[in-house]
């Protein structure tokens, strides 16, 4: 299977059985029209065929295939977010992520539609007229209704007719091979032959050759005869064909065979499939045991259960140890649990497992798990959307909405953008208006959201409501909360005087009440408002920012603490110390993906390289900020504490360079992709798109002396750790600077760098 030289499709884990007629015509449909949909019954196999044409047609599209699952997506509104976020654009309006798309010749795979209809067509239709380098590929149970619009209905496979019962003409049959592949894949010597091919044949009809229904009958061979499957299944057929006469044939095969399954099931199977569909995303076992046992389910049965799903093929095992259902059967299974009148308290068990989520993530996120909570916070997106809707649209539940929201301040990178923290935090709190404490913390977390934003104005009315409600309910956690954001907004807006004392105030109130993390926050922020400010205290300040940060291993904190120390640095004189310890703040923002303090970043080194005297790379630098500002929808002069000094850097850099040579630098910089711009701040080689690192590339051609070292470490057999003591590199940043390089160089794994390198060394 071809390969794209970028997006995100992924390999192919089981063999890819017929479908040549689609795969021609939607390769056709593909390359005369710029918007396909495949539509069909669930379960037909729109998913793995969209793949399979995308991957075909990757030489088409040099700037990437991206593969956009949309089934763990409730709120249509946070469609262009999950867009954004998937194909690297982390502003996420419109206007944007068409932008960031205008000059890309890229395809997009939007995956599972039909909940998501209207606001999948007017999403496509915006971005197919603003970006005319795109194309679009849509999976759908209907289609979306658009101009220009290119409709593949994807059949079942083809089965046998009734009168090919010898194995040779039933294997000519797709729906015949694709249950003798994934039968055998689970008895390794089964065979469809002589003696079984016409009951597999007969089977296939009876399944009408619908992948799905064929994959999951063939699992059952582990422990039923191909006469025992075809037996129960011709039951099953027979007591639905009663069925309501205005459903579509094939939505009553895709029941009965769901149906089907459901019956094999024992009762705590059946209550755990049932259970398990609340979830959105996936969920890990800890999260199935906290919210599925009891009332029929031991806890210490959970697991076993749910090893019988898995071997049923009604649960997939995902990657980093968590399970999912295909939608189709989560459908099914929230269907039956609404039928049994257990799907309010469900959803209740797993809105409180939410709460419980975002409650611990944020009383342990300045720690040394805080790179492992934004991970964690990140892939149960899907859950925490899932919980925060159903508050939201279950009367007397926003309160616990703005609960799960406000406790996620601390990990703002785990939602798409700041915009998402503030899209349910102002639906929330436009529902509760009596929640006390909640609403008053949830008040300046949404007043934090939008200062990130560069929204000052909108800001105050949350800061004085805050401020009101805290002191009239003597609050003080939410009263530091408000000094605390009150002071911030001072020093966005360039009052350093001010916020100094705001955020001295804050630290003493953060303090007072034993709120680690917090008193890091103010902290931090009144060592940069020290250092902007040009006050002696600044060092003083920034030392303890970095030696507390690392003292509690929180790597995030210490990428900000970095930074801060590097100015304060730069201020000083000490431009090289400033430069490496800038570089050092990049590499972590990079591992964190933080791409708000990687602008930070490439703004500060500007600085310092314009007063070092390299002013072309400075002027480079301001263009790759610029970049990274518009990408993320924060306008700098929205941050007006970063605004004087870009002025200042701009305005010197100008008097050094001619016109010309100032704007070709910047321009270039502007035109940087994300990795090239932290590849330029970290002073590496960088490389044009077209030469992006892929597994068949010339490795040494491509990397730089140092990834050229870890590589061939790596191909040795040495850990992260083993190769940064083989190369001396700073203890602060020593395995994840390993491990960002390996990102850099695009392999899926450890062995993959080890074997291409060894291969190329021997060639």
């Amino acid at each position: 299977m071809t390969r794209s030289r970028a997006g995100n499709l992924p390999l192919e884990l089981t063999s890819f059985v017929g479908r040549r007629q689609e795969i021609a015509e939607g390769k056709r449909l593909l390359a005369t029209g710029r918007m396909v949909t495949l539509t069909g019954v669930g379960g037909v196999g729109k998913t793995r065929l969209a793949l399979r044409i995308a991957a075909e047609m990757s030489r088409e599209f040099r700037d990437g295939i991206w593969l956009v699952d949309l089934a763990p997506l409730t709120a249509g509104d946070l469609l262009a977010d999950t867009v954004a976020g998937v194909v690297g654009c982390p502003q996420p309006d419109l206007a944007s992520l068409a932008e960031y798309l205008r000059d890309k010749r890229s395809l997009l795979v939007l995956d599972n539609c039909e909940h998501l209809l209207s606001q999948c067509a007017a999403l496509a239709g915006d971005l197919l007229a603003m970006a005319p380098g795109l194309s679009v590929l849509a999976t759908s149970r209907q289609a979306l209704h658009l101009t220009g619009e290119r409709i593949l209905e994807v059949p079942p496979l083809t089965v046998p007719e009734a009168a090919e019962a010898t194995m040779d003409d039933a294997l000519q049959n797709e729906a015949v091979r694709l249950f003798e592949d994934r039968a055998a894949s689970v008895v390794h010597d089964f065979r469809v032959n002589d003696a079984n091919s016409a009951t597999v044949a007969e089977l296939c009809r009876r399944l009408e050759g619908i992948p799905l229904a064929i994959e999951l009958a063939a699992v059952r061979v582990q422990v039923l005869s191909v006469e025992q499957i075809l037996e129960r299944l011709a039951n099953r057929f027979r007591l639905l064909t009663t069925g309501p006469t205005t459903a579509p044939p094939r939505q009553k095969t895709l029941r009965a065979l769901l149906d089907w399954s459901y019956d094999l099931c024992s009762a705590e199977e059946r209550a755990l499939w049932e259970r398990l569909s609340v979830f959105s995303g996936g969920c890990r076992l800890e999260a199935i045991e906290h919210v599925c046992s009891e009332d029929g389910i031991a806890p210490e049965s959970v697991l076993d259960v749910l090893g019988r799903l898995v071997d049923k093929s009604i649960v997939q095992r995902r990657g980093r140890g968590r399970f999912g259902m295909l939608d189709t059967l989560r459908q099914y299974g929230l269907e039956r649990l609404a039928a049994a009148g257990q799907d309010r308290s469900l959803r209740l068990r797993h809105r409180d497992w939410c709460r419980g989520l975002a409650a611990q993530a944020e009383t342990e996120w300045f720690g040394e798990h805080q790179m492992e909570w934004l991970g964690r916070l990140t892939e149960e997106q899907g859950n925490v959307r899932a919980a925060l809707e159903f508050c939201l649209s279950e009367p007397g539940e926003a309160w616990a909405a703005l609960e799960i929201a406000g406790a996620m301040w601390s990990h703002r990178l785990s939602w798409s953008s700041p915009s998402e923290g503030h899209h349910w935090l102002e639906r929330a709190l436009a529902q509760e208006a009596d929640a006390g404490s909640v609403r008053a913390k949830a008040l300046w977390v949404d007043a934090w959201l939008v200062l990130l934003r560069g929204e000052a104005e909108a800001a105050k009315p949350l800061l004085e409501e805050c401020r009101e409600l805290a002191a009239r309910l003597g609050d003080e956690a939410q009263l530091a909360g408000a000094v605390h954001i009150t002071g911030f907004a001072t020093l966005l807006a360039g009052d350093f005087g001010r916020a100094f004392e705001l955020l001295e105030e804050a630290l003493a109130r953060r303090r007072a009440l034993g709120h680690r993390g917090n008193a890091w926050v103010a902290l931090f922020q009144l060592a940069m408002t020290a250092v902007l400010m040009g006050d002696r205290r600044s060092a003083k300040l920034c030392e303890e920012v970095l030696e507390t940060a690392e003292q509690a291993n929180a790597e995030w904190s210490v990428s900000y603490a970095l930074w801060v120390v590097a100015l304060d640095r730069w201020r000083q004189g000490a431009y090289r110390p400033a430069v490496s310890m800038m570089r050092d703040a990049v590499r972590l923002k990079l591992r964190c993906n933080d791409h708000l303090g990687l602008a930070q970043c490439l703004e500060g080194l500007a600085w310092i390289l314009a007063d070092d005297g390299q002013h072309e790379q400075a002027a480079q630098m301001l263009g790759a900020a610029h970049m990274v500002w518009r990408s993320i929808g924060t306008s700098l002069p929205g941050l007006g504490h970063l605004a004087g000094l870009h002025d200042r850097c701009e305005s010197a850099v100008r008097q050094h360079l001619k016109e010309a040579t100032f704007k070709a630098a910047f321009d270039r910089g502007s035109e940087f992709s994300l990795d090239q711009a932290a590849a330029c701040a970290l002073d590496e080689k960088l490389t044009r798109p077209a030469e992006a690192l892929q597994p068949e590339s010339d490795v040494t051609s491509i990397l730089t002396r140092r990834e050229r070292e870890i590589a061939e470490l790596v191909a040795q057999g040495l850990s992260n750790k083993q190769i940064a003591d083989a190369l001396v590199i700073s203890q602060r940043t020593a395995e994840c600077h390993v491990e960002n390089i390996l990102r850099k160089l695009n392999f899926t794994s450890r062995s993959q760098v080890a074997k291409t390198w060894t291969a190329r060394q021997a060639g």
